[in-house]
């Protein structure tokens, strides 16, 4: 199913999803999420991979056909999985971890009649833990990723036209990035939260509230997806953040910078500058053994001293956080918020993003995938940060 040479960055992954799972007494989770699949496997595909505290994993595969490899098991529905597992001489699981955050009601109680006499519990943080920390390669993958990302963002300046609306811009900027590479599809953790290839933000636009749980929000082109870009004209004396996708390799990165048209106010300038000084202390704590919940509640101090409060992560309507986890997905853990109980570890990658709202002007300040090393955060996603005029 594998190169020889990535078999042991699966096994690696596996390994870490096992510590998670003997640390929590759970004998064996089923995965059948789309991002769980790709992260043990290194694609994706329909079907289950069976993880026990020891072994390879086992991958039942329901389509597409033509996959080979070692445990690979071809069924047509999840109830096969059992027989096959007593062909194999495997005992059943006493307690089951299944992704009951992403499965549907009717898939999880599906898939728990597999093994009618295990318990079943919520495999979902044992996933989110296991994939919190990357592996050496992961990191590779991102940085790679932010090569292409801050090359595609190289070229704004010469996409941007006089006239242009903030959804011409992005259509432009979208055909940069796949053209630069990108598989042209964003991932986003938590059923509820949906995106296109990222955002441009213009002006008020950026004021304006969205459902999803993203930092700043937009109304969109459509009510059906109120995020992102609204298709008005781009004037003088407004701000456009660009905040879009960096999937090039299954993994991603996540980077945002700010352009203005014409000349902007004072305070705009400022709260830009704010964010810059944001993310320089943060580059600074962000080593192994800081709490998360430090480095937001720091962040909360210097806009506060800067007497930007109002503005900080949204003005009309704000998020409770200034980062988060990145990898295959967005929004990944840990969360940088106040409440959070997470402490950094070696090779998390996170995207730290201290954004202000100004009314009627738009959105400024930087956003940065970092990865944690023992020195502080290194910046995988290196790209001017100074607001230039298109």
């Amino acid at each position: 199913m594998y190169r020889a040479d990535l078999k042991s960055e699966l096994l690696l992954r596996t390994k870490k999803i096992q510590d998670k799972m003997i640390a929590q007494g759970i004998d064996a989770c089923l995965i059948a999420g789309n991002a769980n699949l790709y992260y043990i496997s290194d694609r994706v595909f329909r079907g289950y991979v069976f993880v026990r505290q020891e072994g390879e994993p086992i991958y039942f595969v329901i389509r597409p056909v033509g996959l080979k490899g070692d445990n690979v098991i071809y069924v047509r529905k999840p109830e096969q999985i059992a027989e096959e597992l007593v062909k194999l001489g495997i005992d059943m699981p006493k307690k089951l971890g299944l992704e009951l955050d992403w499965l549907t009601f009717n898939d999880a109680k599906r898939l728990s009649s597999v093994f009618p006499e295990a318990e079943v519990c919520n495999s979902t943080g044992v996933l989110k833990g296991a994939r919190m920390v990357k592996t050496d390669l992961e990191v590779a993958k991102m940085r790679e990723d932010g090569r292409h990302q801050t090359a595609a963002y190289a070229k704004v300046p010469e996409i941007y036209k006089k006239g242009m609306t903030d959804l011409q811009f992005q259509i432009e900027l979208e055909r940069v990035l796949r053209l630069e590479g990108s598989i042209g599809f964003a991932r986003v953790s938590g059923h509820l939260m949906e995106i296109n290839l990222g955002s441009v933000l213009n002006g008020e636009n950026a004021d304006a509230p969205t459902p999803f749980d993203f930092a700043v929000g937009g109304s969109g082109v459509n009510q059906s997806l109120p995020v992102g870009a609204n298709g008005k004209e781009m004037l003088d004396g407004t701000t456009v953040m660009v905040d879009m996708n960096g999937n090039f390799n299954g993994h991603q990165s996540d980077i945002t910078r700010v352009w203005r048209i014409g000349k902007v106010d004072e305070m705009t300038e400022k709260a830009h500058e704010v964010s810059r000084q944001i993310l320089r202390e943060m580059e600074k704590m962000g080593v192994p053994g800081c709490k998360v919940a430090d480095m937001y509640n720091r962040a909360i101090e210097i806009e506060e001293e800067a007497g930007l409060a109002d503005y900080f992560m949204g003005h009309t309507q704000k998020a409770a956080f200034i980062g988060h986890g990145v990898g295959i997905e967005l929004n990944e853990m840990p969360v940088l918020t106040p409440r959070s109980k997470d402490v950094l570890e070696a090779n998390m990658t996170i995207a730290i993003e201290p954004k202000f709202v100004i009314p009627h002007v738009g959105a400024v300040g930087v956003e940065n995938t970092y990865v944690v090393t023992s020195e502080g955060l290194e910046n995988l996603t290196p790209f001017p940060e100074e607001m230039a005029e298109l």
